[in-house]
């Protein structure tokens, strides 16, 4: 019965990569963490304009979500992104969260923040939760004074690697949200392999989202009768998702 109802997670993969990329870079995380959620991998709307990163690595084409400068403070095609992406939303969901990898966590935390300051998405079911993996902060003060306004309410997890060179920015985006979770890593720029600790963090995480929401959608009188009952099944997911991946 727990595992009935997924949650839809729309995923936004990095520059100049593809949803199928991203789908098998989260591959390498345990099964078991992501089997509460219907996972979607679109591709980004413009085909890259240059050298990718994964080539020879992993099969064209590849897509990026915009463009920008050097310095990440000027950006080409992103209003036309991010209409592209809401549309997506509206037609292909409701979705309760985001993941993305850099380009794509970036876009996903822009995306809840306009959305929480009414600016888009406003025929959308608000984004409850979002996992970044190596984001940032757009650097436009026009953008920022809008998005980060306030505290992002939205649960938040946070991985950010030792040798990323998106350390740094990657902390200053879960500094937005107000109460993120960090997991840190020793890698770089990269999707992290999990080790056992961090998968105990992200299940537990995972388990607390989805008892947030079975308590929403319940009525009230059943919440009050029985809420020690679903803190004690949001502890024993997290559980058995550890015991599967000792197994």
């Amino acid at each position: 019965m727990e595992q009935e109802k997924k949650l839809k997670v729309l995923c936004l993969h990095g520059f100049r990569t593809s949803g199928g990329f991203l789908k098998k870079q989260i591959s390498k995380w345990h099964p078991s963490i992501l089997q509460q959620f219907d996972t979607v991998f679109p591709d980004g709307q413009f085909p890259a304009g240059g050298k990718s990163d994964i080539e020879g690595i992993f099969p064209p084409p590849y897509f990026e979500w915009f463009q920008f400068d050097k310095d990440f403070t000027e950006y080409t095609n992103l209003e036309e992104c991010i209409a592209y992406l809401c549309d997506y939303m509206v037609k292909n969901g409701p979705f309760d969260g985001l993941l993305g990898f850099s380009q794509g966590a970036t876009l996903s935390a822009l995306l809840i923040g306009y959305q929480a300051q009414g600016k888009v998405l406003n025929d959308h079911p608000p984004i409850k939760f979002m996992v970044s993996v190596s984001g940032s902060k757009f650097r436009d003060p026009s953008i920022c004074d809008v998005a980060y306004k306030d505290p992002i309410k939205a649960k938040s997890v946070h991985f950010i690697g030792e040798k990323d060179w998106l350390k740094v920015p990657s902390e200053e985006l879960a500094s937005a949200f107000a109460d993120p979770l960090i997991i840190r890593h020793p890698q770089g720029h990269t999707v992290p392999r999990l080790d056992e600790a961090s998968v105990k963090q992200l299940s537990e995480w995972s388990a607390s989202i989805l008892e947030d929401l079975k308590n929403a959608d319940a009525p009230k009188a059943s919440n009050s009768e029985s809420s020690g009952g679903k803190d004690s099944v949001g502890v024993e997911s997290a559980e058995n998702l550890m015991e599967q991946v000792a197994a």
